[in-house]
């Protein structure tokens, strides 16, 4: 085992296929590839598994060359960042284009970080490729690596030579976990007629940081990991990638996604290829997560925009928190301030309801650990089981006092009610009559079963059918 996961990061001139690469190698289609120079910004990591061997992997933005990107000098900053935290280098060059200047320059300031370097010549399976290759030897790095990441040709090879030297490092390639390590605090086995016990929780805890453009959700990551992680600029879009980061946090892990900012359909369409692809990376981001952080604009209040990305986290059945950034130029004297703004938030989205609301400034870190606090807290009780026994003498309290009616008004029954899931907590109710109940009743039960069980922060989902006589 090593000391520490090892870390390879890929780094090269704009629009060479470094991003198409790193999909290639992690199995994803995390990083965006558009044959637009620039496209990749921040620095994305995400695990690499090959021979029962794992690493870090990450991918930079094009460093040198020519750029139309008014952050570029930014993303560069980044990229030497990344570099400076590297075990191992991988130079990619395009074998199309042969060796150029911007190749020179890149390879000269990798030599002065005393890094290893593996040079991958991408594109090697076009002809004009082929038989430029031998040019790239002026480099000075060996081996020298034939690779195709569009179609994968050669990227075993290059998996190989990574393990290779990082075994000779003695960094090694960490061997994945096997199974899944029950949680501190969580519960083996479900006491018969107890009270709701914790499930088994997952080693990693998968966290979505979403919300509208320039919001302040790059800010927050970086905060949260106390490191200028991600770029962070007054112009909206830019976060254009799904930028993962694993932090630790009171012996539990977390994957915290920072996703691209999701501006209303007709803006995204009028946005381009990048940032339609950068959209749907956030929504699959959102359908990846176990608990979702919704930031809002203190400043502006929510918007239909943001109720209809809490939306998209409800209907995935995700845990939701949302997160009021900017609270630190709004505060107010008034003490009655927090409770209208609170209130007017509930009456834009009251189908998140459940979502508990935190006030914070990713600026001045007010509240921000809060935040961790409240989605490990998610994390576990959307993963509550009730006991059998423990749900129906819940079931019987609450029906004696507020017997449930269906839709057409008839007298409803619970005969027998049981959970049938969880993440998010699932439900049957067995009736006499009803395959439904009324709208109202449903909400009335789901809340009783919030407040009774403890389920913060995460839907609840209901099932009623008719018991077979």
């Amino acid at each position: 085992m090593s000391r520490k996961h090892a870390t390879v990061v890929l780094v090269g001139r704009p629009n060479v296929g470094k991003s198409t690469l790193f999909n290639r190698m992690t199995g994803s289609r995390r990083a965006i590839v558009a044959p637009v120079a620039g496209t990749t910004r921040d620095s994305l990591e995400r695990p690499v598994t090959w021979q029962g061997r794992s690493f870090e992997l990450a991918d930079t933005g094009g460093l040198y060359g020519a750029s139309e990107d008014p952050l570029h000098e930014l993303v560069v900053k980044q990229g030497q960042h990344a570099i400076g935290g590297a075990d191992l280098l991988v130079m990619v060059v395009d074998g199309r284009e042969g060796l150029v200047p911007g190749d020179n320059a890149i390879a000269q300031e990798l030599r002065s970080t005393g890094k290893p370097v593996l040079l991958a010549v991408n594109k090697a399976d076009d002809k004009r490729a082929r038989s430029g290759v031998l040019e790239f030897y002026q480099l000075g790095f060996e081996p020298v690596l034939e690779i195709s990441a569009e179609h994968g040709t050669g990227v075993g090879d290059l998996l190989d030579e990574i393990l290779l030297r990082l075994a000779t490092l003695n960094y090694g390639a960490d061997r994945p976990q096997e199974g899944g390590e029950q949680a501190e605090g969580a519960s083996a086995a479900t006491e018969v007629g107890g009270p709701p016990v914790r499930g088994s929780r997952p080693t990693e805890t998968a966290v979505a940081i979403v919300g509208r453009p320039n919001v302040g959700k790059s800010s927050l990551l970086n905060k949260l990991l106390k490191e200028e992680r991600v770029l962070v600029s007054d112009m909206p879009g830019t976060t254009r990638d799904a930028i993962d980061a694993v932090l630790t946090w009171h012996k539990r892990r977390f994957r915290i996604v920072d996703t691209a900012g999701m501006r209303r359909p007709g803006r995204v369409r009028d946005g381009g290829q990048v940032e339609l692809v950068s959209v749907a990376g956030s929504k699959k981001s959102i359908m990846e997560a176990d608990v979702v952080a919704l930031v809002i604009d203190a400043e502006e209040g929510a918007t239909d925009q943001d109720a209809a990305i809490g939306g998209e986290a409800d209907r995935a059945g995700r845990g939701v928190v949302i997160v009021a950034n900017k609270w630190d130029l709004v505060k107010s004297a008034d003490s009655t301030f927090v409770k209208t703004f609170d209130d007017d938030l509930r009456r834009k989205m009251k189908f998140l309801d459940y979502a508990p609301i935190l006030h914070i400034s990713a600026l001045t870190g007010e509240r921000a650990p809060k935040v961790l606090e409240t989605i490990d807290k998610i994390a576990d009780t959307r993963r509550t089981r009730v006991p059998t026994p423990a749900l129906n003498r819940f079931v019987a309290e609450v029906t004696a006092a507020n017997p449930p009616i269906s839709p057409g008004r008839r007298h409803v029954r619970i005969m027998y009610a049981a959970q049938i899931g969880v993440a998010p907590p699932s439900f049957v109710f067995f009736t006499n009559v009803a395959t439904t109940f009324h709208f109202s009743y449903e909400r009335f039960l789901v809340n009783q079963l919030r407040d009774h069980f403890g389920f913060v922060g995460t839907p609840i989902r209901i099932q009623v059918r008719r018991r077979a006589k």
